[in-house]
């Protein structure tokens, strides 16, 4: 039987809602939405390409730190606040995961936590682990 091992980022939301950046369970991690969040701040202001690029960043980061690498990733969902940055967010995602190609879902949503935020990103990952 595998423990479960909970990873934060020291994030104030994950503080004040009760959450981990990364869940792991056996060969199974979960990152939780990333966005374009740094120290607070939302960065790539009205650039959704950027904000993609940065959120892929810390959760390819949280990855890491749970032993998985974009390799394992096996499926990503995208939340895009407006149905016109799609191509935008995808192109961002196809250039960090064109050799991988992970099971992908883009969803077009109303909003999100901070006005600024036009993107945000969760990851499923997989590694075989060793015999």
């Amino acid at each position: 039987m595998s423990s479960i091992q909970r990873i934060g980022s020291e994030g104030q939301w994950e503080k004040d809602y009760g959450y981990s950046r990364v869940v792991v369970a056996g060969p199974h991690a979960w990152v939780a939405g990333c966005t374009a969040t740094v120290d607070g701040r939302v960065q790539g202001n009205g650039d959704p390409y950027a904000q993609m690029k940065v959120a892929l960043e810390i959760a390819r980061k949280a990855l890491e730190q749970a032993g998985f690498g974009l390799q394992d990733v096996v499926r990503t969902r995208w939340y895009v606040v407006h149905a016109r940055d799609v191509a935008e967010v995808g192109r961002a995602h196809g250039e960090v995961f064109a050799e991988f190609r992970p099971a992908a879902t883009a969803l077009v949503v109303s909003g999100l936590t901070d006005p600024g935020m036009l993107v945000e990103v969760d990851l499923d990952a997989y590694r075989v682990e060793a015999a």
